[in-house]
């Protein structure tokens, strides 16, 4: 399937490497079960677009977490995207995590690191101190994932979720755990505007303390 206008747009002179990123996800990453065969016809709007223009969002020259990525979403495309922006991909299970590295030197995206491990983790924690950015895309319930992402920020570093319908609902009712990682009381952005027939939703949350 071709780049659809929206990614030119994204990607601007890096469309090769998003294009690149999407051949190896329908292909490969479908083969090996990262991405449903049912997701392959839709993964630009779905997966690629909606996670690159969370970049909206993030800092010049941050340096970024991206938890649980899978296979490397929303990191990759905030990679290529962004390419500003230091990368560290972290993510449990090996099969991905190779995957991931896999992609890393395909694509010679030399603003990326691959950690195998989870979030909550000593040497991870350990590995990637004072983040700018943390991000996330269907890892946990908010309560759960601020308990994760929070402690890899700086004072005054965020942490990213992307989430759905339910955002209010989360918000609302987590509040209480995101307060005890340390966390404000946390804000509903939406990104991607521009370029998306459906933009993406995020909570932002800021570490306080």
């Amino acid at each position: 399937m071709p780049a659809p206008e929206a990614a030119h747009a994204i990607f601007g002179d890096r469309l090769a490497l998003a294009e690149a990123y999407y051949r190896s996800l329908a292909t490969d990453g479908s083969i090996r079960g990262f991405i449903g065969p049912r997701e392959v016809p839709r993964l630009w709007e779905r997966h690629i677009l909606n996670c690159a223009v969370v970049g909206e969002a993030i800092p010049e020259a941050a340096r970024v977490a991206d938890i649980g990525s899978g296979a490397g979403l929303p990191g990759i495309p905030l990679a290529i995207a962004r390419p500003d922006i230091k990368i560290t991909l972290i993510e449990p299970l090996l099969k991905r995590s190779v995957y991931l590295g896999e992609v890393k030197e395909a694509l010679g995206l030399d603003n990326v690191t691959v950690l195998r491990g989870r979030a909550e983790e000593k040497q991870i924690r350990k590995a990637c101190p004072g983040m700018d950015v943390v991000t996330s895309r269907a890892v946990a319930p908010l309560g759960k994932l601020a308990g994760w992402s929070l402690p890899l920020c700086r004072r005054g570093g965020v942490m990213l979720a992307m989430k759905g319908a339910s955002i209010t609902e989360e918000l609302a009712r987590d509040r209480d755990l995101i307060k005890k990682a340390g966390g404000d009381l946390g804000v509903i952005r939406t990104v991607g505007e521009a370029h998306l027939d459906e933009p993406t939703t995020l909570i932002e949350i800021e570490r306080r303390r």
